[in-house]
């Protein structure tokens, strides 16, 4: 078996947005997932036809030149991690002036500067450019930059996105932006500034753009040291009859309990708020009371939370989980990194089987759980039709909770599709129960098992399963299993011969 670094050893913070999952710090998985976040959601030039989409991929020189002709024809173009400076900023700007039918580009994670940002603003302000989304997270760029944009988001109103996240704008340079938020022509929907160095001291400017923009939607503002009176003013802007906010992401920006209440009175009063992801903030039982108590009002239409590494206990979850039954909109949950033991997992069970329930994905790895939870998990799984996703790995399940787990499974009433088993402390012993479910069911569509000692016996359990004509497998996740040279014969052979498969270790 290959080893590879973590995400987080690589420096990678994926966003489960779109696209599909959160790691953060500690809850940084392994390679495998950004492995599958690229099969998932990635498009090509051979799809589409009209998408070029490279990533870790050197242009320099005469293969830049080679490129660079073909740029005008793409109506997407990315090209992440691929070494861009300054100096070919001109060349993109060129593309952007000419290339009327380029609507998207991504350029995160290349050095181009605010000297290369500067050139880029020149084609972007062309009358041409019909540009509506940019990405430009971790292009080093500084507040020296923040005039130029203002200048595009005040003349450009296609623009609809524009991700800024791991750039150091700092406090001054982000007011700058807001400048341009607040123009009339500036229409954008989505703004990103995660790891932007804000301050308490933007929030003036960033509530004034909330009560004033009815085009924004969407606003991260992870990541930033922003604290409780930040967050009030904040709210107060959403609260706003103007502002038609639908996701709102806050995680690690210092705040606490006393910011829950401000938010469940948002909760509360703005049904098009659809996502609020607050992760990494120790909030405590106590503010997840307060978020409990917006959530259950009639107004309240999200759809998405996010709670992971909120200090949270078994103590919130019978309130949790009366939200999970009553709040049929609420479709995705995430509760990794909280202590909530077995107990809390059997509120939450609770919650899950009533027939109101609409929750799809839950999120639970590292919440303290056993295998004395798992006979509960299973009968959710028997019946909860609704049910598609369930992350339940860096646990102590055990073969015996995977066991359990796999008779709610084989019920005809289950349709999960995503079951992720990493780290979970399971052995080849489990292999013919999870060897039954992957021959039988036709719904699952993606097993994590990483990071388990399942061994050459186990793993070929496993094979023998996928190749059933029945299974409709197409990601077996076994990253950081070790074993034996023609094991991984096999496991090459078995994607050969089902082509809709990816076996990703």
């Amino acid at each position: 078996m290959r080893g590879l670094p973590s995400l987080f050893q690589l420096g990678v913070r994926c966003g489960r947005g779109p696209p599909f999952c959160h790691i953060r710090g500690r809850f940084a998985y392994s390679q495998a997932l950004a492995q599958l976040l690229l099969f998932r959601g990635r498009r090509s030039a051979v799809a589409l036809k009209m998408d070029l989409d490279i990533q870790c991929e050197e242009f320099r020189g005469s293969k830049w030149k080679e490129l660079l002709p073909s740029l005008n024809q793409y109506k997407s173009i990315r090209l992440d991690d691929c070494s861009l400076l300054s100096s070919h900023c001109e060349d993109l700007s060129s593309v952007l002036s000419a290339n009327q039918n380029l609507t998207e580009l991504k350029l995160n994670n290349n050095e181009l500067g605010d000297s290369g940002l500067e050139k880029l603003c020149k084609g972007l302000m062309n009358p041409s450019c019909k540009l509506q989304k940019l990405w430009l997270q971790n292009c080093n760029l500084t507040k020296a930059c923040c005039e130029n944009l203002r200048s595009v988001l005040s003349t450009k109103p296609s623009l609809a996105e524009l991700h800024l996240g791991d750039n150091r704008l700092g406090t001054s340079g982000v007011n700058v932006l807001c400048q341009g938020l607040l123009d009339p022509n500036c229409q954008l929907q989505k703004l990103q500034l995660e790891y932007c160095e804000l301050s308490a001291r933007n929030t003036e400017a960033l509530s004034a753009a909330l009560r004033t923009k009815t085009s924004l939607n969407e606003l991260n503002l992870s990541n930033n040291k922003l604290g409780d009176a930040a967050v009030k003013q904040l709210c107060e802007g959403v609260l706003d009859a103007n502002c038609n906010l639908q996701s709102l992401q806050l995680e690690n920006c210092r705040i606490t309990a006393s910011s829950c209440g401000d938010l469940g009175t948002v909760l509360s009063t703005k049904p098009s708020l659809k996502e609020l992801c607050i992760g990494e903030n120790k909030i405590g039982d106590a503010g997840a009371a307060h978020l409990c108590k917006g959530l259950l009002n009639p107004n309240c239409k999200l759809e998405k939370l996010w709670l992971w590494e909120c200090d949270l206990s078994a103590a919130c979850c019978k309130e949790l989980a009366h939200v999970i039954a009553t709040k049929e909109t609420l479709k995705e949950m995430s509760l990794i990194g909280n202590n909530l033991k077995d107990e809390g997992m059997e509120y939450l069970c609770q919650g899950l089987k009533d027939p109101k329930a609409a929750l799809q994905s839950l999120w639970l790895r590292e919440c303290g759980l056993t295998a004395a939870c798992c006979k509960s998990v299973g009968s959710v799984l028997s019946k909860n039709g609704s049910f598609k996703e369930l992350h339940i790995g860096g646990n102590n399940l055990q073969d015996e909770g995977v066991a359990q787990i796999c008779e709610g499974l084989m019920n005809p009433n289950c349709t999960l599709q995503s079951l992720w088993l990493g780290n979970s402390e399971l052995t080849p012993a489990c292999c013919d129960k999870l060897a039954t479910v992957i021959a039988a069911k036709q719904c699952l569509k993606e097993l994590d098992l990483s990071n388990n000692p399942l061994e050459d016996e186990g793993v070929r359990k496993l094979c023998e399963a996928v190749r059933n004509p029945n299974c409709q497998l197409q990601h077996l996740i076994l990253y950081d299993i070790y074993w034996a040279s023609e094991i991984e014969d096999e496991l090459k052979a078995l994607e050969e011969s089902k082509p809709g498969l990816k076996v990703i270790y």
